[in-house]
Formats: C-alpha cells, structure tokens, sequence
C-alpha cells in the first residue's frame, strides 16, 4: 500500500467552502493511486466556543466530561468531509479516534498515545476508501474518551503515519510552510525549504506556531517525513526530516515579548553571527537577564519588552 496522511488545521476546514478546497486537494493525491488517510482539527474556533461555553455552565468542570465535550468538534469535521466526498463520488469513511485504534494512557487534556490498532484503517483502505480520522482524540482503558492537548490533530497525524509506515505526512494548514521568522511582522521572512527534526523541536519549543512538538518527536523516531504546506495555494512548503548537517541558522523566533531564540544546526561554529547579536544588544541598550549559546540555539532573554524593530535587525543579521 501506498499510503499518505494528510492533516488539515481548523483554518483549513473553517467553512463549507474550504472543506471543497481540502476535498480537492484530497482528490487530486487519490486519483494519482495512493491510499490516503485524512487526520482533521475541529472547524475554526469550535474548540474555544466549547470551553467558553462550559465554563459558563461549570467552573470546575470535570476534565473527563470536557475531553468527551472537545472531541466533539473534529468528529464534526470528519463527518462534513466525508458527507462531501461521498457527494462528489468518492467513497470516503468518517472515524472517531476511538473507532480508529487510537488508544490512549488515562490523563484527561493531555493524553499520551500508547499504541495504535491499525486493523480497521487498513480494512477500510482495501475497499479503496478515504479514510478521515477525527484528531485530537483516542480512547482510555476505561473506554473513555481523551483528548492530546492543543496541537493534538498534528500528534495524531504523525502518530498514525508512523503506525501505518506511511510515505509520508503532509500538515496543511493557512501558511505554506516554516519561515525565518514570524512573516506577518517581519517582511524579509524567507521560507525554509528543509529542516532538520531536532531544528523543527527547537523551533517548536520557543513557541513558534507551526507543528505541536510531540508530532516532530513521534516524527524524529520513526523516520516520517513531515512536509508542511498551505491549504489554499501550490507552493512548495517546508520538509522536515532526518537531512545531513547543514551549518547554517534557519530560524528566529520571538517569545513572551522578552525572550529570542536563534534556531539553526551548529549555530555555535557561527562565531561571527555571535558577536553581531551581541552588538545590537550593546548598541540599543538592552539588558539582558540570561543568554545561553548551544549546538543549535542561541536563546536571550531581556530584562525588557523587545520592540519588533529588534528582531528585524537580527533577522537581517542571520
């Protein structure tokens, strides 16, 4: 079998009109002979509309019955998709997580994936379905459902790529890729056509939106491929995988107003880069409370809120 995984945010399925976008997307990969498993976020801010909704009712509402009300949100989108699909002549199947083998340990909110029964999947993928399987979600020991934290849907995706050998692991979302620093403030951001797992971690972890880390760990273990790309263009996007070295800085994140994190593999070899930071510190006057230089990260943190204006020097530096 010749299997992908492609996952879409909840930019990506926000409305009927971008569902027909993502269903297209999903044709065009079928049609080219390959089994395709769908993995999907809940639809735009479904998941904050449920627990503003619940606190309205609880203040202390028990994580179990909010795991068993969030979960709700990309069982929806499934079920749109595959209504969709079906509509358009494609033979395509909804799954809970639960339905699709995901189990989990017994936290509620952040749920750690155990192990993954995969019996169903393939069984429905030999009838040639579509498989589209609600993320963020699985079930306990207890049979009850959990759900994986924010970010969860990527979890899932790379999760189940990784139970299924896929080829590899598409994360569609409403940007085409990582970039050398936050695009919508920084015009000279460039994309970055490849990364490392353990560079994409590093970027994850200084809160860099892109790809929940625990996906890029599941990734890094088991040699998935992970290729990030926008739901509403062509463009080339961002492959994360196991490359060769490269000594090169990638990318520039800002964090808690106060705190940089200079992100590239043997960024401790670019001795010269160093010292230019270091210069547009000294000359702005900033003070700085800790900085720490390491293999493949150079992380700052300021006394003070650091303007944008900051960041844009030191984008154009690296």
């Amino acid at each position: 079998m010749n299997i992908i995984v492609l996952k879409f945010g909840g930019s990506s399925v926000a409305n009927n009109e971008s569902l027909k976008i993502v269903a297209d997307k999903i044709i065009n990969l079928y049609e080219k002979g390959n089994d395709i498993v769908v993995i999907l976020s809940a639809q735009g801010k479904t998941t904050d509309k449920l627990i503003n909704e619940a606190k309205e009712l609880s203040k202390c509402a028990e994580n179990r019955e909010l795991d068993a009300l969030l979960s709700a949100g990309e069982q929806i989108s499934a079920a749109k998709l595959s209504i969709l699909l079906n509509d358009l002549g494609y033979n395509a199947i909804s799954l809970t997580g639960w339905q699709a083998g995901i189990y989990t340990n017994n936290t509620n909110q952040n749920a750690i994936i155990k192990q993954i029964d995969t019996e169903r999947i393939i069984h429905e993928l030999k009838l040639k379905k579509i498989v589209i399987i609600a993320g963020f979600q699985g079930i306990n020991e207890n049979m009850d459902i959990t759900t994986l934290g924010r970010g969860g849907s990527d979890t899932t995706a790379v999760a189940i790529a990784a139970a299924l050998k896929a080829k590899d692991c598409y994360i569609f979302s409403d940007v085409d890729g990582v970039y050398t620093t936050d695009p919508k403030k920084i015009q000279e951001a460039k994309k970055i056509p490849a990364l490392s797992y353990e560079e994409m971690l590093e970027i994850s972890n200084e809160g860099a939106k892109v790809l929940h880390n625990r996906c890029v760990e599941i990734g890094e273990k088991f040699k998935i491929p992970i290729i990030t790309k926008s739901t509403f263009n062509n463009k080339p996007g961002t492959i994360i995988s196991d490359i060769i070295e490269e000594n090169t800085v990638k990318s520039i994140v800002k964090k808690d107003l106060s705190r940089i994190a200079i992100v590239g593999n043997g960024i401790i070899r670019n001795i010269d880069k160093v010292k230019e930071i270091l210069n547009i510190i000294s000359e702005n006057k900033l003070e700085i409370l800790e900085f720490n230089v390491s293999e493949n990260k150079i992380s700052i943190l300021f006394k003070n809120i650091v303007d944008d204006e900051i960041l844009e020097k030191i984008h154009s530096i690296i």
